[in-house]
């Protein structure tokens, strides 16, 4: 068994000092922890995703003003449209033509509109480290096993969102960081063993990261894959487009079950 544990992080988590919290995300954890300790025998690889950022890039409030240079909220959406309009600007006037051409590029990709997040997940800081009681757990698997978990940073490069734990969702040809994981990709997909998902949030980093999945894996590896619903929960506002994502992975052969079964099923 693998698991693939996505962006699980003190700013995800529902508690008072987080930036970005998700209802429901400490005690999604909490479950993972407990299932990494019960199958602790069972799992040969575990793979973590941190979502990397500085205090400064291009889906966050400290990025962008309004057109009277007011601070923009949290959670607005800026399309195109509006920066062609000048109703938001970047703070840095010279990157307003590289701007317009990013917000181009991602609404002709189809990904998705960019939404103005809260600064979260900054390297070097508490928000950016693993929740502790699943930290923990990974730990003692490490100890039990003689094997290190592996952390994969995502999110680096300010001038681009990445959502997905394999690529950006406007990759740039000038780094290599932005482009598709295939490495990753091709190492999670190995073998015959079941490759177990869980994370934060269910709406966007889990969905965006099992939207590659379902574009680069062929059908076996994905019937052979299960995601934890009761391990990962959407960002608030945001639930219909985490059910719509469980249909998809059902609707491809995905598993999608909560940890208890997991930890219940028949194993050879």
């Amino acid at each position: 068994m693998r698991l693939l544990i996505i962006d699980p992080q003190n700013d995800f988590m529902d508690l008072p000092e987080a930036a970005l919290p998700v209802p429901g995300a400490q005690a999604d954890m909490h479950r993972l922890a407990g299932l990494i300790d019960r199958l602790s025998a069972q799992i040969d690889d575990i793979v973590v995703t941190l979502d990397s950022h500085a205090g400064y890039g291009i889906e966050r409030t400290t990025f962008w003003v309004d057109a009277d240079a007011a601070p923009v909220a949290p959670f607005t959406a800026i399309t195109a449209a509006d920066a062609q309009a000048g109703r938001f600007r970047p703070r840095d006037g010279a990157r307003a033509a590289e701007v317009l051409a990013y917000l181009q590029a991602l609404e002709a990709g189809g990904e998705r509109t960019l939404v103005v997040w809260p600064v979260h997940c900054v390297l070097g800081s508490w928000g950016h480290n693993i929740e502790p009681v699943l930290a923990a757990s990974i730990a003692r698997w490490e100890q039990a096993r003689a094997r290190a978990c592996d952390k994969v940073v995502k999110g680096l490069n300010p001038m681009t969102e990445q959502y997905s734990a394999f690529r950006a969702d406007v990759p740039r040809a000038d780094d290599a960081r932005t482009q598709l994981n295939l490495p990753l990709l091709q190492r999670l997909a190995q073998g015959d063993d079941v490759l177990v998902v869980a994370g934060e949030a269910a709406s966007h980093c889990v969905a965006a990261s099992g939207q590659d999945m379902l574009a680069q894996w062929d059908a076996a590896r994905l019937r052979n894959t299960v995601f934890l619903t009761d391990c990962m929960s959407p960002v608030p506002g945001f639930e219909s487009a985490a059910q719509a994502f469980l249909q998809q992975l059902r609707d491809a052969g995905v598993s999608c079950r909560s940890a208890a079964e997991l930890i219940a099923a028949p194993r050879d």
